[in-house]
């Protein structure tokens, strides 16, 4: 009589918030936003609901931390090469956020769309520090903080359009903001502003220049910029 022995048993990794928000991420790459709850995600990971608590508050705190993970290391990640002049910069700068609406376009209308770290950023570039490298970036290049902020509007702003559009055009959704779902106690989005500034100096002493509102003179540049560059190609 032979033995017979038992299948190993599958070994599940650790749970830790990590863990949670990457498979929140995979998630919603197969899913969508829409569908995505606690409970849900506990039955992608073999658990109950309530063991995500432990790591998580609840679903607003989840999708805060999916954009988080998203936009963490850009900084890091730029070609110093191509870096090394502002111009290169900025473009290898829009082409790391580009990746992320590419490879994630259900995740990136969170990155576009949820409430930045403070009222008076700009998505796509949405985090105190991320904001921070960006001006202090251009400072060093010569310049001045008009220009810096000038800079940094014209920029997130060709950038949240044009990729808003690529992540719809790759099955992303662009819907109607989600009501915030509070399940677990999660804090909701409303204390924007809070966070200090104290590692973020160059970003301290621009922020009355970023809370100035130019959003009309924006977008007359904007047009009168298309329809310069429409009629040079006519011209041609």
């Amino acid at each position: 009589m032979t033995e017979t022995t038992a299948p190993p048993r599958r070994i599940r990794p650790r749970l830790d918030r990590e863990l949670i928000v990457v498979t929140a991420l995979g998630f919603i790459d197969e899913q969508g936003t829409e569908g995505l709850t606690m409970r849900k995600l506990g039955q992608e990971l073999g658990v109950e609901a309530m063991s995500l608590y432990r790591h998580v508050s609840g679903r607003e705190d989840l999708l805060e931390a999916v954009v988080a993970h998203l936009l963490s290391g850009i900084d890091a990640h730029l070609d110093e090469q191509i870096a090394g002049s502002w111009q290169g910069y900025l473009q290898t700068l829009a082409h790391e956020v580009r990746g992320i609406a590419v490879e994630h376009p259900a995740a990136f209308p969170l990155v576009a769309t949820r409430h930045p770290a403070a009222p008076w950023l700009r998505p796509p570039l949405r985090s105190i520090e991320l904001v921070e490298h960006f001006l202090s970036t251009l400072a060093r290049h010569g310049f001045d903080d008009q220009h810096i902020v000038q800079t940094y509007r014209g920029f997130t702003g060709f950038l949240l359009g044009a990729l808003l559009l690529e992540s719809v055009a790759h099955g992303g959704s662009v819907g109607p903001a989600d009501e915030p779902l509070d399940e677990g106690g999660a804090d909701l989005p409303h204390g924007d502003g809070m966070q200090t500034l104290s590692d973020a100096p160059t970003t301290q002493r621009l922020q009355p220049l970023l809370s100035e509102d130019h959003s009309a003179e924006e977008f007359e540049i904007g047009l009168e910029t298309l329809l310069d560059r429409l009629e040079m190609s006519l011209s041609q």
